[in-house]
């Protein structure tokens, strides 16, 4: 809760000061400019990040691997989009911090250290569905964006398999192979 109120209250309080400070000493107009100067900046630099770590997670999955990297990236690349569009002087020092790829190794080997300690204490709990795709929200039809309907391609929904089993769903298979059962 005393987290929450830092976040949401203390900083954009220090972040007001901060602008009301620079705009003191270099005027109101260059201060605006600088805002608005970040943002498209910001912007710019979030768009060329983000296509680089889309090409990488996509040679990732073209060989065969997890991009576990490049996700971590594309999350930091969007944080630091939306911080860099927030008009304040802190906000767009972590944004920029976040779009330098040695800074992201950084806070990304941090952030993976917090979480790791995270579950190991038990502040943070982590479960897994080894099945996949198995939720009660596949009920039912849904449509396809082509308009046809999906009813014979989606997985039917079943309670967790609380064992940790790794099973498998026949229409989960089924859809694999087309709807049909062919492949």
């Amino acid at each position: 809760m005393i987290r929450l109120a830092l976040l949401f209250i203390a900083l954009p309080m220090i972040e007001l000061a901060l602008l009301i400070e620079v705009g003191r000493r270099i005027g109101t107009l260059p201060t605006l400019g600088i805002i608005v100067l970040t943002g498209v900046v910001g912007a710019a630099l979030a768009r060329w990040q983000g296509l680089g770590v889309l090409r990488r997670a996509q040679q990732e999955m073209a060989a065969g691997r997890m991009p576990v990297e490049q996700l971590a990236d594309g999350v930091m690349i969007l944080v630091a989009a939306a911080l860099l569009l927030t008009p304040g002087i802190l906000s767009d020092l972590f944004g920029f911090l976040c779009l330098i790829p040695a800074t992201r190794r950084v806070i990304r080997r941090l952030s993976w250290t917090w979480f790791a300690a995270a579950v190991s204490s038990g502040r943070v709990r982590v479960t897994v569905d080894a099945r996949g795709a198995a939720a009660p929200w596949y009920e039912g039809s849904s449509t396809s964006d082509d308009g046809e309907r999906d009813d014979d391609r989606l997985p039917a929904a079943e309670p967790p398999n609380r064992g940790g089993g790794a099973g498998r769903f026949p229409a989960a298979e089924q859809s694999d192979r087309g709807g049909d059962g062919k492949r």
